[in-house]
């Protein structure tokens, strides 16, 4: 039996420190993200953000054609709904449940408030999001000057990053969506990463086999990335621990 979901399996909820954590705590709501589910809806006013711990959320922009592109996914890496403390409470692209698990919610005001204290959770949030936005750009420089074979190595690799498991339920279908290219090329790729027995694709679900592999294939994209977020957001830890030290050593040595 799996374990029971915590607060503390996202990421950002797990390096706030125990006092401003517990001021959280019982105002976090655990809720289930079923796949396809949409968070929010462009234009449309945000009412929670939320703080996946085994989901994964994709942000959606769609155009009129009704042709659409991931520009970053959320994992428990992060929160979906950044426009909420940055001040636009509204965004032009949509959330939706790109692989199904649980996150916690919080509402708006309660996040603003907290926000506003100028905190550790202001300071986390902030660096987590100029991580977003390297993603976004990221992603864009990618789908214009990289191939599919190497777009979709830098998408699986992001998210086999954000799942507990080495498979991911996906159709070939909802990859070319997330990539905002032909599905014909997905599978074409997906074939050839299969041949060199790097991946195992079966109703709608894919298995990596070599991580090693599909890094081989990947852009330096999925590098950039990775390493921009982990060096935020451990910087963020550091800091908070600095903070917390530098605290008890006052109250030791208050003269």
């Amino acid at each position: 039996m799996p374990p029971a979901p915590s607060p503390r399996q996202n990421r950002l909820l797990a390096a706030l420190p125990t006092v401003d954590f517990e001021r959280l705590a019982g105002h976090l709501e655990l809720v289930a993200l079923p796949l396809g589910d949409m968070l929010y809806e462009p234009g449309g006013q945000l009412q929670y953000a939320y703080f996946p711990t085994t989901a994964i959320v994709s942000l959606h922009y769609v155009m009129e054609s009704g042709a659409s592109a991931e520009s970053a996914g959320v994992g428990n890496e992060g929160v979906v709904g950044i426009s909420l403390f940055m001040g636009g409470n509204t965004t032009p692209s949509s959330a939706v449940v790109q692989s199904m698990g649980h996150a916690y919610r919080l509402g708006r005001h309660l996040l603003k408030q907290e926000f506003e204290r100028g905190g550790p959770l202001q300071r986390l949030l902030l660096r987590y999001t100029q991580a977003l936005m390297t993603e976004m750009a990221q992603t864009a420089a990618c789908n214009r000057h990289h191939s599919v074979e190497q777009q979709l190595c830098r998408w699986l690799l992001l998210t086999l990053d954000r799942l507990p498991s080495k498979e991911l339920v996906m159709t070939h279908e909802l990859v070319a969506s997330m990539l905002g290219v032909r599905r014909e090329s997905v599978s074409e790729v997906a074939g050839e990463l299969q041949r060199a027995g790097f991946i195992r694709y079966r109703r709608g679900h894919i298995a990596v086999l070599d991580r090693c592999g599909l890094e081989s294939r990947a852009c330096e994209c999925y590098t950039v990335v990775r390493t921009e977020l982990n060096r935020l957001l451990s910087d963020v830890r550091f800091s908070q621990e600095s903070v917390r030290v530098g605290e008890q050593a006052s109250r030791a040595d208050p003269g």
